[in-house]
């Protein structure tokens, strides 16, 4: 057992788990919210920064600490964290996460030159896709050596190469900010930090990390204290590519005024840029990127269910179905899968958003596990609230009552009931400290 890891170590451990996170949302949102914003894109940036990097630097933090999700939820009660984790690894593995990847890259880098026989092609395309990420599953020890070492540092090179291409070869076409963004770019940007799905991996990733740490024969008690330097270190790397791509959004924002979304961008100006060669650019930034986001997912997922079932299941049987699951999924196709998404993510991100902040106080504020209730569960019933309102459903009172909290019109409804339960549950606890002292 060793106190340190080496700098190489450290790095691929770091850059593993930045190819983690960056994935089909990762990649296409910035440009996006680049151009939309336009001359406001850095407020808007910061803000999507909050909810993009932030927040999943402290989900590594607080799942490192409490070594699992499932300790972590556990202090909502036992059901709550079956039901709970479940729902994150279904969403953010085969119902969501793993499929949007997986067909992301075709849609957006493949599709666009075919007029022909796209449904074959697509269906060729991501069997291909999920049959490497299959395999690289297949040795979990292997992950740092195969995505630190090669698959991300080429990711990185790439959007490098495709930034540096922008900056000297195009002029500077800003245009004004869009409405959305007018009124209220740090809440709009802080809202499309959610489509990343990061900070709701993180509580996966964390674990995953730190058995890689592990791996490396280091002591218990550094184990910890590595893995948060190595989200850190990966948080930095994701701001500084998500600042390289929200720039070419807003740099050429005047061009494309009609952009749908981030990936006709990118197809825009790699194609003005590098002419031909950025359409193979592109195309293999998009493979790398929602392939080793696929891989992280696969991996992580695949633990978890291994250990539900207290391993009678094996890992590899698990690789193996939600590679073929997410495969069958993929194949509905991205616009389908998107639609889904909305709802979805309005219900996990707030309580994995809570679950983060609470967990990071614990000790500070000598949180018990009826705080956690308390503040958990109003936020999960008024997301649940917000979530059915995004798919135009109601439930009788509850969605009148709900709909007129403050922030309820920009699904961020649970924010001022979630501190209100907070210092409720702060001061039941310190006039339960006085009862016990007296």
């Amino acid at each position: 057992m060793k106190k340190n890891l080496s700098k190489k170590e450290f790095l691929a451990i770091s850059v593993m788990l930045f190819g983690m996170f960056f994935g089909a949302g990762n990649l296409i949102f910035p440009p996006l919210l680049g151009n939309k914003a336009g001359s406001l894109m850095p407020v808007a940036l910061i803000a999507f920064c909050i909810t993009a990097v932030v927040f999943p630097v402290l989900g590594i933090a607080v799942i490192s600490k409490t070594n699992g999700l499932t300790n972590l939820s556990q202090r909502c009660g036992k059901y709550f964290a079956l039901i709970f984790t479940c729902m994150i690894h279904l969403s953010i593995g085969p119902g969501l996460g793993i499929p949007r990847a997986g067909s992301l890259p075709f849609e957006m880098a493949v599709a666009p030159y075919l007029k022909e026989n796209l449904f074959a092609a697509r269906i060729l395309y991501t069997f291909m896709f999920f049959l490497v990420a299959y395999l690289v599953c297949l040795k979990p020890s292997k992950l740092v050596s195969r995505m630190g070492k090669f698959l991300t540092p080429s990711l990185l090179v790439l959007i490098t190469a495709m930034f540096l291409g922008v900056v000297f070869k195009t002029n500077l076409h800003i245009a004004a900010p869009s409405s959305e963004y007018a009124n209220n770019s740090v809440v709009k940007g802080f809202l499309e930090g959610y489509n990343t799905m990061d900070t709701v991996a993180a509580l996966n990733f964390g674990l995953v990390v730190t058995l890689a740490v592990r791996s490396f024969k280091i002591e218990e008690k550094y184990v910890t204290g590595y893995t948060i330097k190595a989200g850190a270190l990966a948080g930095f790397v994701l701001f500084l590519v998500y600042a390289m791509l929200s720039y070419i959004g807003m740099s050429t924002s005047a061009v494309y005024t009609n952009a749908k979304n981030g990936a006709d961008i990118l197809t825009s100006v790699t194609s003005s840029v590098f002419g031909s060669f950025g359409i193979v650019l592109l195309a293999t930034i998009f493979t790398l990127a929602c392939l080793t986001t696929c891989i992280g997912l696969i991996t992580c997922v695949s633990k978890y269910f291994e250990t539900l079932t207290n391993n009678k299941v094996s890992y590899n049987k698990w690789i193996l179905l939600w590679s073929v699951l997410s495969f069958l999924v993929a194949n509905f196709g991205l616009t389908t899968i998107l639609k889904i998404s909305v709802p979805i993510l309005i219900l996990i991100y707030p309580v994995s958003i809570v679950l983060i902040l609470l967990g990071l106080s614990h000790k500070l504020l000598n949180l018990d596990n009826l705080t956690y209730k308390c503040v958990c569960y109003p936020t999960v019933i008024i997301s649940l609230v917000e979530a059915l309102n995004a798919l135009h459903l109601q439930v009788p009172f509850l969605t009148d009552v709900v709909s007129r909290l403050p922030l309820f019109k920009i699904s961020l409804g649970w924010v001022i009931p979630m501190i209100v339960c907070l210092v409720l549950s702060l001061l039941r606890q310190k006039l339960c400290l006085k009862r016990a002292l007296n």
